[in-house]
């Protein structure tokens, strides 16, 4: 869809003519993404789906996005060779691969494995759909993620970067805003060096840069504290190690992978991340 035929309602909302946009959730991906001029998105959802991403291709696993933890995904697992991860209380000598960073580090290696996530999973698989380049970010990777968008050429008005925030949900299904994704976010837009920033995505980083403790604020915010009430406060402190992750997870064909490691055998010719996007 050229610009001149996106919808009055979408216009004002895309954020054009700035070379990095901020968003929230699916419906800020859509948007960001419906004029066809993002070159490139990445999503942040830090507790857990892009943490769970960075720690699994860390250990050299590919990591194939997928919306939902249900029959289809069994299907869509089976079809690709891959290990199924399960929820974080599912999990068994038999499946001990989950949305959890930790679990996943516990585990016994895979090569393959599909993650299902309500939001940052569903949202990269709808993104890998729209013609963009799609980056998995966290504040484990958040500099890495930056200095490869800039080396790429990314983040200027003619290659835009939409770094999205996943969110939560509430319980009737509505976005919930998260703090903890807000300073994911930042740290990747204000790793971007001189790059045009949109206000949207310039509050982004100033909410990062002037947290006088993100490890603290993201163990105390409301994510943290659900995660640590349900007994799993070693994710938290897994999302929390900054700058721990040189990986810059990019989808390529349905999964995600290291642009500096050996494509995948992802059942689809590979093809090269630098090049500008179709």
């Amino acid at each position: 869809m050229s610009q001149t035929q996106r919808t009055s309602d979408e216009e004002w909302a895309t954020q054009d003519t700035y070379g990095v946009r901020f968003e929230w959730g699916p419906e800020g991906a859509r948007r960001l993404t419906a004029g066809g001029d993002v070159a490139c998105l990445v999503v942040v959802d830090v507790l857990s789906f892009t943490t769970a991403v960075s720690v699994a291709m860390d250990a050299g696993t590919t990591v194939f996005p997928y919306a939902w933890r249900d029959e289809s995904a069994v299907a869509f697992a089976a079809e690709r060779g891959a290990e199924l991860a399960v929820g974080r209380r599912a999990m068994s000598p038999t499946s001990p691969w989950s949305l959890s960073p930790a679990a996943l580090r516990r585990a016994p290696f895979t090569p393959r494995l599909v993650l299902p996530s309500p939001n940052g999973s569903a949202i990269a698989a709808a993104a890998g759909a729209s013609g963009a380049v799609v980056v998995a970010g966290c504040l484990r990777n958040a500099a890495a993620v930056g200095s490869w968008l800039a080396e790429q050429g990314y983040g200027t008005p003619d290659r835009p970067v939409a770094v999205i925030a996943a969110g939560e949900r509430w319980a009737d299904g509505s976005l919930r805003p998260a703090l903890e994704d807000l300073l994911g976010a930042g740290a990747i837009v204000s790793a971007i060096r001189g790059a045009k920033l949109s206000p949207e995505a310039s509050v982004a980083a100033a909410a990062y840069t002037s947290c006088p403790d993100v490890a603290s604020a993201v163990a105390d915010c409301a994510s943290g504290r659900e995660l640590r009430a349900y007994g799993f406060a070693e994710d938290v402190s897994v999302a929390v190690e900054l700058e721990a992750s040189e990986g810059v997870p990019v989808l390529v064909d349905g999964a995600f992978f290291s642009p500096t490691a050996p494509l995948p055998e992802t059942g689809a010719p590979p093809r090269t991340t630098s090049a500008k996007p179709e």
